[in-house]
């Protein structure tokens, strides 16, 4: 009953509850749900967040601690004093609310425990590499790589004192067996171990794959596996296509750039991978910043929702247009999974891809000439680096993104000058098969 006494408008002192998250639901009639349904929300309640149903943009430097002990016990995380990491958030060259989310769903189409967001796909590279390595270490990698990344083992890394070894990417076991023993030999001569093994599957541009079962096999029968993880650049096939995980690599990279960002409007990178790797790649990181910003992990955010839909109506436009480029008068070859002759690079296909992708190698009959006119003849597909857009792009690697790399070695890859790499975007596909054919007829 109402105390008539009481003014109406008076405010009653009644204290709010304080809100608390509600529990993580990733199961539904027993069965674990698929990773582009937890897109829509996993890792995120909107009742901590005004109710808003899309987590808003967190733009702070920093965040206020519940108490001073609070405030101990997360810099306890941070600087290693107390294992587990922080248990809070921090400050936003450690972490935050928008890449603590991405970070969440990124491991989850990796089946991974955890993962890390960075600035783009090279900072997650070379964190990784530096947080692995000492002076007088061994890296093995896989050849070819992309060229920043062989660039940076090769010239960066050599100034701390780390040597590599490569081995070409359709290696099998007993080739790597070599590789394995003579790298182990080159760490003892020089007061190192091989702390690292690095592979990129597809490689870039070729499409080569690697054998990852085969790798992780060599890699037991000369290393200890808890000092030696295997980690690899799946951004070609990830994370829809591939899931290197299941096949014996510890650490998955990416640059998220292209198709888990996918819209060609963001950079970014991660590392995705069991805790005790991320953890030593965390704390590197803590120290030299390059967390990916709120901003660019937010838009992440919203293309993990369609990374599904986008790389599947790529992969059926690539195969089309593949399809079609196959028997073409003016094309020297296709770099394309789909149309794979190798007898070795069919099996690795066969045991560890789940599609071919949308990105391939053209050989265009000819040279850098007749690879510039088919590229400026172009209309649709649009000439500029990078991959795994909403739109085609080609280019030619041999005198864009591997122009570095050194002639010889460039022979030895097989990044010739009438390698056009292509990533097939969303387009119409009867519209991007007009463009090619057109454009061939220039050449």
């Amino acid at each position: 009953m109402t105390d008539k006494t009481q003014d109406a408008f008076e405010p009653v002192d009644t204290p709010t509850p304080r809100r608390k998250p509600k529990p993580e639901v990733t199961t539904i009639g027993g069965k674990p749900m698929k990773p582009s349904t937890l897109m829509m929300g996993h890792g995120y309640d909107p009742m901590l967040s005004e109710g808003s149903l899309k987590a808003p943009i967190f733009l702070t430097s920093t965040f206020a601690f519940e108490n001073s002990a609070a405030g101990k016990r997360h810099f306890e995380g941070i600087t290693g004093k107390r294992p587990g990491g922080a248990e809070g958030l921090v400050y936003s060259r450690f972490n935050g609310p928008n890449q603590e989310i991405l970070e969440d769903r990124l491991a989850i189409w990796d089946g991974a425990e955890d993962a890390l967001c960075f600035s783009s796909g090279m900072t997650a590279i070379c964190v990784l590499m530096l947080a692995a390595c000492n002076a007088g270490d061994v890296i093995v990698h896989s050849g070819p790589l992309y060229a920043a990344s062989e660039g940076f083992v090769a010239k960066v890394m050599a100034k701390f004192g780390v040597t590599y070894i490569d081995f070409p990417a359709g290696a099998t076991r007993e080739e790597l067996d070599v590789v394995m023993k003579k790298a182990k030999a080159q760490a003892e001569a020089q007061g190192g171990e091989v702390p690292l093994i690095y592979l990129e599957s597809p490689a870039n541009p070729t499409n080569a794959l690697v054998d990852v079962e085969a790798v992780k096999e060599a890699r037991d029968a000369h290393f200890d596996p808890d000092r030696c993880p295997i980690a690899i650049d799946n951004t070609f096939l990830g994370p829809l296509w591939s899931r290197p995980l299941d096949h014996g690599a510890d650490l998955v990279v990416y640059s998220l750039t292209k198709y888990v960002g996918g819209h060609s409007d963001l950079v970014a990178g991660s590392v995705s991978g069991s805790k005790r790797w991320i953890d030593a790649i965390r704390a590197l990181r803590n120290t030299m910043g390059g967390i990916a910003d709120p901003n660019t992990a937010w838009m992440l955010l919203r293309s993990l929702e369609t990374v599904e839909l986008r790389m599947q109506r790529a992969g059926e436009n690539a195969e089309k247009v593949c399809a079609f480029l196959k028997d073409h008068p003016k094309v020297e070859r296709l770099g394309y999974l789909g149309f794979i002759e190798d007898e070795r690079q069919q099996d690795i296909y066969n045991r560890h891809c789940k599609g071919a992708g949308s990105t391939f190698s053209l050989f265009v009959k000819g040279g850098e000439a007749e690879a510039f006119r088919f590229l400026d003849s172009m209309k649709i597909a649009k000439l500029a680096v990078s991959l795994g857009g909403t739109e085609t792009l080609a280019s030619l690697p041999a005198a864009m993104t591997h122009l570095s790399v050194p002639d010889e070695r460039k022979a030895q890859l097989g990044i010739t000058d009438n390698l056009v790499r292509v990533s097939i975007g969303i387009e119409d596909p009867d519209d991007l098969i007009a463009d090619f054919a057109q454009a061939l007829d220039q050449v």
